[in-house]
């Protein structure tokens, strides 16, 4: 029997990698489009900056689910080994995951820096209630 806390851990991480797959997908076309030269002497970022705002919005939204989401598996795992498997956990857990879903459309599709924010700030209180309650289990 598995753990239901593990659920939205393991789609958080096939959504990073959707997003990942959708990044190249974009990238290399533009990069081959561009006519690119891939030079490794440059500035980390300097070429890829080069390419369309569009292009350049999922690898900014990837970088951002390698960021705070790993605070989320820390304490998704840490839940899941504690055997909390309560309705307000995995509600906290699936609200975080859908909120960075839709924090991840808006980065890539239309990249409305408010609305991102408001995403941001709404998921982080999401997480840190989530953490308050693994803390509460495990002191």
């Amino acid at each position: 029997m598995t753990a239901p806390m593990l659920a939205p851990v393991i789609a958080l991480v096939l959504w990073t990698f959707v997003v990942w797959g959708w990044m190249y997908a974009t990238r290399i076309p533009a990069i081959i489009q561009s006519k690119m030269v891939l030079n490794p002497q440059a500035p980390r970022g300097e070429q890829m900056n080069q390419l369309p705002a569009e292009v350049r919005w999922k690898a900014d939204n990837y970088n951002h689910l390698m960021e705070q989401p790993t605070l989320f598996y820390a304490v998704g795992l840490a839940l899941a080994v504690a055997g909390d498997a309560t309705t307000l956990s995995l509600g906290l857990a699936w609200t975080y995951v859908g909120m960075r879903v839709a924090h991840s459309l808006v980065q890539a599709l239309i990249n409305i820096i408010q609305i991102r924010f408001a995403l941001f700030l709404l998921s982080s209180l999401v997480l840190l209630a989530l953490t308050v309650r693994a803390a509460l289990l495990v002191f």
